[in-house]
C-alpha cells in the first residue's frame, strides 16, 4: 500500500508540475495506477467514468452559469453599480473603497466567477479611487479580496461542482453560501473602517470627502441597481421558493442578462458570439477536469486508498478542531499550484472518506472548502485574481500579495467562525426544509 501511495503521489506532481492539462494529469495518475497494480484493463473504467461524469442533469447548471456570467461580464453592469452605490457611502468611514467590497458582493451574487467579478468591478473602481487619493494598496486589496466572493455567494460554479461530485444538494449548498458571504462582506468592511479610522485619514489617504449628496439624488441613482437586485431575486427567488430547479434558474438568468445587458445598450451579436463562445471554452475545460477526476476517484477506490487514510487519521484520534487545521494548511498548500475546480475535485476523489469518519456535515465542509478555494484566489504563484489585477494596475505580484494579507487572515477568522458556529452555514438549509 505505501508503494502505491508513493507512485500515486509521485506521478501526481510530476504531471502536474510538468504543466500539463489539470485533467490530463488527474487521468495519467488513475491510468498509471491501474496499469500497475490492477490486472484491470484501464479503458473501460475510463469510458464509464466519463460518462457518468457527463451526464449528470445538475451538472448543465453549470455552463448555464457560467454563460450569464460572461454576459453581465460585457454587459456594463459594473458601471451603473458604482454610480448608484457612491451617493450612499460618502459619509461611512473608508468611503468609496466600501464599493469594491459591496460592488464585488452583488455582482458574485449574479455572476459565479472570481475572476469574471475581479476584472468587472476592477475596470470601474480602480481608476476612480486612484483619482480620488485612496490608498492603492487598499483599494487594490479590498478588490482582489472581496471579488473571490464570486466563489461563495450563490450562484457559485464551485458549488455547483462540490455538489455534483459529492450527491449533495446545490439549492441546499447555494443557500448555506448566504450567511459565510454576509459575514465576510462585514469583516471586510470592518476592517476597512477601522483602517480608515486609525491610519487612513490621518495619513490623508482615506479619499477626498465628496460633500453631501442629496436624499433625492441617492434615491434616484440607486434606480440603476433596479435591473441587478431583479435577477438577483428572480434567480435565487426561484430556487428557494421551489418554482424552478438551479439549471431551470440558470437557464432563466441567461435570458435575462440579456435583457439587461441590451437595456445598457451593450449587446450585439458581436457580444452574443464573445460570450457563448467564452462559456463553451470555460464549461469544456470544467466538465474534462471533472471527467479526469472521476477517473482518478475510481483508481483511488480500487486501490483503498483514501479508506486506509480515513483509518489512519482516526486512529491518531486527532480532535475535529486538529483535523480542520492541519487540512486548511494541506489545501493551502495545494492552493498555490491548483487552481480552484482541480483543488475541489482532488480533494473530494481522496479524502471525503477522512471527512465523513470525522463527522462533518458535508454541506457545511462544501462552504468550508469554497472559503479555501477563495483564499487560493489571492496566494501567488496561480492566484487567478492577482494576474487579473496585475493586468489592471502594472503592479508586481508581491505588491499585490501584500496588499491581500489583511483579507487572508479575515478569511481564516471566517474558518474559525465558522466552526464555533456551525449555524453560520448550516441554519439557513436547515430552514429551508
Amino acid at each position: 500500500m505505501l508503494v502505491i501511495s508513493i507512485v500515486t503521489l509521485v506521478a501526481l506532481a510530476v504531471l502536474l508540475g510538468s504543466g500539463v492539462w489539470i485533467a490530463y494529469a488527474l487521468l495519467g495518475t488513475g491510468w498509471l495506477v491501474l496499469s500497475l497494480f490492477f490486472p484491470l484493463a484501464p479503458g473501460p473504467i475510463l469510458a464509464s467514468d466519463f460518462w457518468g461524469a457527463s451526464y449528470g442533469w445538475d451538472l448543465t447548471a453549470l455552463p448555464m452559469f457560467v454563460w450569464m456570467g460572461e454576459i453581465l461580464f460585457r454587459s456594463g453592469l459594473a458601471n451603473n453599480m458604482f454610480r448608484a452605490l457612491s451617493p450612499w457611502l460618502g459619509r461611512v468611514p473608508g468611503r468609496l473603497l466600501h464599493s469594491n467590497i459591496i460592488g464585488s458582493g452583488l455582482f458574485a451574487a449574479v455572476c459565479g466567477s472570481s475572476a469574471a467579478t475581479c476584472a468587472t468591478v476592477g475596470k470601474m473602481t480602480l481608476p476612480e479611487l486612484k483619482s480620488r487619493n485612496y490608498d492603492e494598496q487598499l483599494a487594490i486589496g479590498t478588490l482582489a479580496s472581496a471579488s473571490t466572493l464570486g466563489l461563495l455567494i450563490p450562484p457559485s460554479i464551485m458549488m455547483i461542482v462540490y455538489g455534483v461530485v459529492t450527491e449533495q444538494s446545490i439549492s441546499r449548498l447555494f443557500i448555506a453560501g448566504v450567511g459565510p458571504g454576509i459575514m465576510l462582506l462585514g469583516l471586510f468592511m470592518a476592517y476597512v473602517i477601522g483602517w480608515s479610522v486609525l491610519v487612513g485619514e490621518r495619513k490623508g489617504l482615506a479619499g477626498r470627502h465628496e460633500g453631501h449628496t442629496p436624499l433625492t439624488t441617492k434615491l434616484r441613482g440607486s434606480l440603476e441597481l433596479l435591473p441587478l437586485l431583479a435577477l438577483i431575486g428572480g434567480i435565487l427567488g426561484s430556487i428557494y421558493g421551489g418554482l424552478a430547479s438551479p439549471t431551470e434558474a440558470a437557464a432563466s438568468g441567461v435570458v435575462l442578462s440579456m435583457l439587461i445587458a441590451r437595456f445598457n445598450g451593450h449587446f450585439s451579436w458581436h457580444t452574443f458570439k464573445e460570450a457563448l463562445f467564452a462559456a463553451v471554452r470555460t464549461s469544456c475545460m470544467i466538465a474534462f477536469i471533472i471527467a479526469g477526476a472521476s477517473f482518478l476517484s475510481s483508481a483511488m477506490s480500487f486501490t483503498q486508498l483514501p479508506m486506509d487514510l480515513a483509518e489512519q487519521i482516526g486512529a491518531l484520534g486527532l480532535s475535529p478542531m486538529a483535523l480542520l487545521v492541519v487540512l486548511t494548511l494541506f489545501l493551502l498548500v495545494l492552493g498555490c499550484f491548483l487552481d480552484g475546480i482541480s483543488l475541489i475535485l482532488l480533494v473530494t476523489s481522496i479524502i471525503m472518506p477522512v471527512i465523513e469518519v470525522a463527522g462533518f456535515d458535508l454541506i457545511w465542509f462544501g462552504i468550508y472548502l469554497v472559503i479555501v478555494v477563495e483564499m487560493s484566489q489571492i496566494t501567488p504563484p496561480v492566484g487567478f485574481n492577482l494576474f487579473v489585477i496585475q493586468s489592471l494596475t502594472g503592479r508586481d505580484i508581491m505588491y499585490i500579495t501584500r496588499a491581500t494579507i489583511p483579507f487572508f487572515l479575515l478569511m481564516l477568522v471566517a474558518i474559525a467562525l465558522m466552526y464555533a458556529f456551525p449555524g453560520i452555514a448550516t441554519w439557513l438549509p436547515q430552514a429551508m426544509n
